[in-house]
């Protein structure tokens, strides 16, 4: 699948900065074009792989260039009034060779929470392809105002793009790691899996059921959240007569077909970008990646049966990823339209704890905190 990859705000950038990094490393070719987009000067000069020409500064003249903290208010009325100068941006890159938007944000700052919904509002207007979004949710421990802007940002941004997929910082951050150290490994997760979903549409090699772009966004198809599960194994390269046979279609051995249905359950037990229950899925794709002569279709098949029988819905893809100098198998297992995620409850009930804070405080604060409020005592999206 082709992407225009928009890192909106702090996260964002750094997250579309590590995709630009991934795809020179792996000779991968999904990501057509990529800019970040901040509020802060020194976020954009951080980053590594996006050519300063993709580097879009807004809100100059209220900010300084110095980013807008955590009001994600600020951060939604900065993208309103510089919706034009984004736009600009986009259309100076064309879209022709696109077959989808990435928008991807933190949730629980000012810029990209508040900024990333206008922004897949506008492109949703503007362009046929799909938008899609790539939310990150706060840690715990980064405080109750983050918990509040994730509520009302994932509400808003759930509702401007076409899915939204999610990755919990929380379930992904390690102890004894420096803040750095953190982000670069959250980053590296959260690239493998997509690059494996984006980069399988793209694949040069010829496999037995190679996915494509239309497999993806059918899967995505229809809105809601989803969440994707990975695992990954090393292979011993084998010899010349094996992957001559395997390449002919007279080997499909117990090994390779053991092999896909091991990695998918394991996939799907393991630890998803967002924890969820699978089978409140509308929908699931199960992609098999790696050396061509490892793949198995009849593993893939005995896979999405599997999945079949475990979801609520009905629409169950499945196909391979050829990549003839990987040293592993891998498996990525998406489930589309996810609907039980104890997460986003607990965020609700943090934002809550958060207002009600704000409630006992009189004045300018009361008023807000009841702006933030819908009548039947919830918490309001941004817009």
């Amino acid at each position: 699948m082709r992407v225009f990859m928009i890192g909106y705000g702090q996260a964002g950038g750094r997250v579309a900065d590590a995709f630009l990094e991934f795809a020179k490393r792996t000779g991968q070719n999904f990501v057509i074009n990529a800019i970040a987009i901040n509020t802060a000067k020194s976020d954009l000069m951080g980053l590594k792989n996006i050519p300063m020409e993709d580097r879009v500064l807004i809100g100059e003249a209220l900010t300084k260039g110095h980013g807008i903290g955590a009001d994600n208010e600020l951060g939604a009325k900065v993208a309103t009034d510089e919706i034009y100068t984004i736009q600009t941006e986009v259309d100076k890159r064309g879209t022709h060779q696109v077959d989808a938007f990435l928008v991807i944000a933190g949730l629980g700052g000012g810029t990209g929470s508040g900024g990333a919904p206008v922004l897949a509002r506008r492109l949703k207007k503007l362009y046929e392809e799909p938008v899609y979004g790539l939310g990150i949710l706060p840690a715990k421990g980064e405080g109750s105002l983050y918990s509040l802007n994730a509520a009302r940002s994932l509400m808003s941004f759930m509702n401007e793009v076409d899915n939204l997929f999610l990755f919990d910082n929380e379930v992904w951050r390690t102890g004894g790691e420096t803040v750095k150290e953190a982000y670069r490994d959250i980053n590296e997760e959260i690239v493998r899996r997509f690059g494996i979903l984006f980069g399988a549409g793209e694949a040069n090699e010829v496999g037995q059921m190679v996915v494509d772009a239309a497999e993806i966004m059918n899967t995505l198809k229809g809105g809601g959240i989803s969440t994707i599960g990975y695992a990954s194994e090393g292979i011993e390269r084998k010899g010349a007569l094996k992957k001559l046979f395997r390449k002919k279609g007279t080997m499909d051995t117990l090994d390779s077909v053991t092999r896909i249905t091991s990695l998918t359950r394991r996939a799907v037990a393991g630890r998803l970008t967002i924890p969820c229950e699978p089978s409140s899925a509308e929908r699931a794709l199960i992609i098999a990646a790696g050396p061509p002569e490892e793949l198995s279709r009849k593993g893939i098949e005995k896979s999405k049966e599997r999945i079949e029988e475990m979801i609520r819905g009905t629409e169950v893809r499945g196909g391979d990823f050829p990549v003839v100098k990987s040293e592993h198998v891998a498996t990525v297992v998406l489930f589309s339209g996810v609907s039980d995620i104890p997460r986003i409850k607990e965020l609700q009930e943090m934002g809550a704890e958060a207002l009600e804070t704000l409630k006992g405080v009189t004045g300018e604060k009361e008023r807000e905190y009841k702006e933030l409020m819908d009548t039947n005592g919830n918490i309001k999206p941004l817009f």
